[in-house]
């Protein structure tokens, strides 16, 4: 049940950043969720491999190549979920960044 809040909890946080970014749109609460849930699905199965392959890039940039490693994996996930629509390299790029911290504080104040 706790996955269940975490995945509600950052699909509030994608809806967040819905509102500063302009490189994407999400159509409502319905996609915010089921986004949450397939960039966790992402994160966990897609995002390893393209470290892994992009490993001599990201030591070569001293780890800020993960950034866009990120921005890659939210354009997957616009990919994927109807309601969910990314249309700037930018709007993938600051919305992961945004997201992921707005989602860490989002888990913060709730975890307790």
């Amino acid at each position: 049940m706790r996955w269940l809040l975490k995945i509600c909890l950052n699909g509030l946080a994608l809806m967040l950043v819905d509102l500063i970014v302009p490189g994407f749109r999400i159509e409502g609460i319905g996609p915010a969720v089921l986004a949450a849930f397939v960039l966790g699905l992402v994160n966990t199965f897609v995002r390893p491999v393209l470290l892994f392959f992009t490993m001599p890039l990201t030591v070569i940039t001293l780890g800020l190549f993960i950034f866009v490693i990120n921005a890659v994996t939210f354009t997957i996930t616009s990919w994927l979920v109807p309601g969910f629509h990314i249309y700037t390299f930018g709007g993938a790029f600051w919305g992961a960044l945004l997201t992921s911290v707005a989602g860490w504080l989002i888990n913060l104040l709730f975890e307790r």
